[in-house]
């Protein structure tokens, strides 16, 4: 057996995640699997590349010298198909205000990667769309009913803010307590919302829940003053409406940022898109 371009590949992630179980999700293989992929290289080459215990993975002095030429050679070697190959773009599936910059580091980094480039879908139903086949990789926020045949992979972790009516009784410079918020009627979004009734153990929580079905219904109910809600730091850098103000919230649990995709069809672009989604979100901190 010669070397070849999937021992280059998965020792690439294994060497820059520092971890065989990040590899494995991101090549959609089992940690079994990828850990007789990295013997065999190691085999071949007849060298340790990895020091591994039970705590940490790290590169042996030969290990990090073969992960610069292992990269040269496998960004070439995508080069040279992307140079000749027709691609269909990926479909990109996401609810409301992608994470930034996240999602515009990972089409860069993707794009350069030679896949092709990048279809954005807006959709209220991601993992339906999933499921028909009409997007390939969907952004997901604290995804909730997943069926089994859709894969998660979470990516990064955004904090939360409370939002309010301008109206609303609460000192504009002073951080809320997540448990205070059962003080207050809570106002969700129960289609792509993150934050509703399912949020708090049974008998806990806010008394009085109002129900929207969408994000521009969601928002309107808040700015009448009918109740407060809890949404994503990055809403409160994008959304403009001059009738709500958002809050700090002190102790709220932070909202997970996942790649939903269902294994199958298409799967190299996909994994060549969690592999860009992942580079991008270890370049940056958590929202």
């Amino acid at each position: 057996m010669d070397v070849e371009l999937r021992h280059l590949r998965a020792f690439l992630l294994v060497g820059r995640h520092r971890s065989f179980t990040r590899a494995a999700e991101q090549l959609f293989v089992t940690q079994p699997a990828l850990t007789r992929t990295i013997k065999q290289l190691e085999d071949l080459l007849e060298v340790r590349l990895l020091d591994r215990d039970t705590r940490r993975v790290a590169l042996t002095e030969a290990g990090a010298e073969f992960f610069e030429q292992a990269r040269s050679a496998v960004a070439a070697v995508d080069r040279a198909v992307a140079s000749v190959r027709t691609t269909t773009p990926l479909r990109l599936a996401f609810t409301w205000l992608l994470p930034t910059p996240w999602a515009q580091d990972a089409i860069a980094e993707y794009e350069r990667l030679g896949e092709g480039s990048v279809t954005l879908v807006r959709t209220d139903e991601p993992i339906d769309a999933l499921l028909r086949g009409d997007v390939d990789i969907a952004v997901l926020r604290d995804p909730r009913d997943v069926p089994p045949g859709i894969r998660v992979l979470p990516i990064l972790q955004e904090r939360r803010v409370l939002i309010c009516s301008t109206r609303a009784d609460l000192p504009p410079d002073q951080p809320v307590p997540w448990s205070t918020l059962d003080r207050h009627p809570f106002v969700f979004n129960a289609v792509t919302g993150t934050v509703g009734p399912w949020s708090w153990p049974e008998g806990a929580g806010p008394r009085t829940f109002v129900e929207t079905a969408n994000y521009d219904e969601w928002l309107e109910t808040i700015a009448a003053g009918r109740g407060v809600g809890v949404v994503s730091a990055l809403a409160a850098q994008r959304t403009i409406h001059p009738s709500v103000r958002f809050i700090p919230l002190v102790d709220a649990p932070p909202s997970s940022v996942s790649l939903g995709f269902v294994l199958g069809d298409r799967d190299r672009v996909k994994r060549r898109f969690v592999e860009a989604g992942t580079v991008a979100a270890a370049a940056g901190n958590d929202l």
